[in-house]
């Protein structure tokens, strides 16, 4: 499709990144490539800054779609997407109740248990309430290491891994800081794998599986983003038939949770059966240099531009109009 058509196709397009939540800095790089590349194609595509601009100049803008490159709270968590429901104007990604549900870890290992997908055990504490008795008690119910996380964040941002009783409390401390309560999750020791699914209604596909093999197993903050010591396999070395079983628990789990555009699912497969465990979903995963669903579609013969594109082409309004809305 030439140029001009795709800025017809498209209309004006805003590139909705930065934010207020913990993954700014993130959010920033991935909207920049994003919006780079749709320029890139010839479509109409700008930036917004939802932390330096209010809701009001979102309307004046008179998008006619945006593509949300946001992380985190206030615009990967059901937040945004409502008032873009309000506003009308279509977007990327899960809509509203898909969005607030995988944003929230909790919520998607109970949802996902139900729909058969497994995930390894877990427990809720407290943010405020939880005491250093009720900490070891924990310890020893889920044998160590085990993980620690603040089940509203994402980027590895509030997560620890606790590798023995005496780090249970600052541990838990860190985590505490991000959210009210804290998710206590057993460590699954093994390989660490994604799954980049896109698409809606019966047209949903997994991309290539990517394995993740960090420094130590250690995959945070900064071998995620800015460093090159991790290694990533795509496709991930692993036989047909398991390969097949791995993307059938990421397309059960994206529509399990609701996700409609596109998202990430996350896996660890454990070392002592191979047994798979789902972590959790992120339905605005990065578009940064380093990130997975970018290298994994290049892999399945979509490079990034085009991939901007097909994920733009997904937007939509989640909410139909009533009989009784003002027609526009």
């Amino acid at each position: 499709m030439t140029t001009q058509n795709l800025k017809q196709e498209f209309g004006k397009v805003g590139v909705l990144f930065g934010g207020r939540s913990a993954e700014r800095e993130v959010s920033l790089m991935s909207g920049q490539g994003v919006l780079a590349a749709l320029q890139g194609k010839g479509i109409d595509a700008h930036p917004f800054d939802p932390a330096e601009r209010s809701l009001a100049e979102l309307a004046a803008e008179k998008f006619d779609r945006v593509f949300i490159a946001l992380h985190g709270s206030y615009g990967e968590d059901g937040t945004l997407q409502g008032a873009l429901e309000q506003l009308r104007i279509p977007y990327t990604g899960p809509g509203v109740m898909a969005s607030s549900i995988a944003m929230d870890k909790v919520m998607t290992k109970r949802i996902c248990l139900s729909a058969g997908v497994p995930t390894p055990k877990f427990a809720v504490l407290d943010a405020g309430q939880t005491s250093a008795d009720q900490l070891q008690s924990v310890a020893r119910e889920f044998g160590l290491p085990l993980m620690l996380k603040a089940p509203h964040e994402g980027s590895t941002i509030g997560i620890a891994k606790v590798e023995d009783a005496n780090g249970m409390q600052a541990g838990f401390d860190l985590c505490a800081k991000y959210d009210d309560v804290v998710l206590v999750e057993q460590f699954v020791k093994g390989r660490e794998l994604t799954v980049p699914v896109i698409g809606s209604g019966r047209n949903v596909r997994a991309l290539p599986i990517v394995e993740i093999r960090a420094p130590q197993g250690n995959y945070d903050y900064q071998h995620k983003y800015f460093s090159n010591d991790t290694q990533y396999l795509c496709p991930a070395p692993l036989d047909e038939e398991f390969t097949r079983r791995i993307q059938a628990l990421a397309v059960s789990a994206f529509k399990a949770v609701g996700c409609t555009g596109w998202s990430r699912v996350d896996f660890m497969v454990r070392e002592s059966d191979h047994e798979p465990f789902l972590l959790e979903i992120n339905t605005s995963p990065g578009m940064t240099s380093h990130s997975l669903v970018p290298m994994s579609a290049k892999v399945a013969g979509t490079g990034y531009e085009d991939l901007c594109v097909e994920i733009l082409r997904l937007a939509k309004l989640e909410l139909k109009p009533s009989q009784h809305s003002k027609a526009d």
